[in-house]
């Protein structure tokens, strides 16, 4: 057996807000997240892993099938506040949800007023997708994957 560390997956991704009551509805109540934690927190070990000093925050924990979401206030101090970042800025741009059955998922999210760039769009009979912003502006993507072999998956030629 190997002492080598590994990275055995994504565990989950991390969403900082200063609406949070906004951004749970949005991921729990509208898109169908199971929330498994919620905690107020004041911790200095918190301190030293994040690097911000005198961190006071909420926090909830939402699963979204084998990953979490996980969704911060800093009630002090204050980040600065959420800006519409286009696709094609550096850096992470979006999140991807695995959807079965498309359509009503979007057409729920249209319905309560999320915003998304166009309906859902055919990839060579391989996925559906489409763009939208939570709460805070950040791009997510609803995905049904629709090819019946992984490899034609992974084919995107």
């Amino acid at each position: 057996m190997s002492n080598e560390g590994i990275v055995r997956g994504i565990h989950h991704t991390s969403f900082t807000t200063q609406n949070f009551d906004e951004m749970v509805h949005f991921y729990r109540d509208l898109l169908g997240l199971k929330q498994v934690t919620r905690a107020d927190i004041q911790s200095e070990i918190l301190d030293t892993i994040t690097g911000v000093k005198n961190t006071n925050l909420k926090n909830t924990m939402l699963m979204a099938g084998n990953a979490v979401i996980e969704i911060f206030e800093y009630v002090s101090p204050k980040g600065k506040p959420a800006e519409k970042r286009p696709a094609n800025d550096v850096g992470i741009t979006h999140v991807c949800f695995d959807v079965v059955n498309i359509y009503p998922v979007y057409n729920r999210l249209k319905e309560a007023g999320v915003e998304f760039n166009c309906e859902p769009q055919n990839f060579n009979d391989r996925v559906i997708a489409t763009y939208g912003r939570d709460p805070d502006g950040n791009l997510f993507e609803l995905q049904e994957i629709i090819a019946l072999d992984h490899k034609a998956r992974l084919n995107w030629d």
